[in-house]
């Protein structure tokens, strides 16, 4: 088995865009990365406006959603790497959410 060594070092999130079932992120160099939403339960179970509200962290190392409580690394991207969070801690998310949305 091979490894693969990605070098983030020069690289940056310059711009992410949210569609309806994908997250994609401009990056300095140039490229393009997509990955779908499905990856990021709480990004797929947030609403539009919730979505929106990304502020990039450091510079450009990873993309934070306050009203979402989810980061994803700009690394965890170019790996192809989807969520890690556990099922039991998205269900108590989900149940907190659910319960003040009520």
């Amino acid at each position: 088995m091979s490894a693969v060594m990605v070098d983030v070092q020069n690289l940056a999130i310059q711009e992410v865009k949210i569609a309806e079932d994908t997250l994609t992120v401009e990056l300095s160099d140039g490229r393009s990365i997509s990955a779908p939403l499905a990856w990021y339960p709480r990004l797929w179970h947030g609403t539009a406006d919730e979505r929106q509200q990304w502020r990039l962290i450091g510079r450009g190392e990873g993309i934070h959603w306050p009203d979402l409580d989810e980061d994803i690394s700009l690394l965890g991207l170019i790996r192809g790497q989807p969520s890690r969070e556990s099922a039991g801690s998205l269900k108590r998310w989900l149940d907190e959410r659910a319960h003040y949305q009520q």
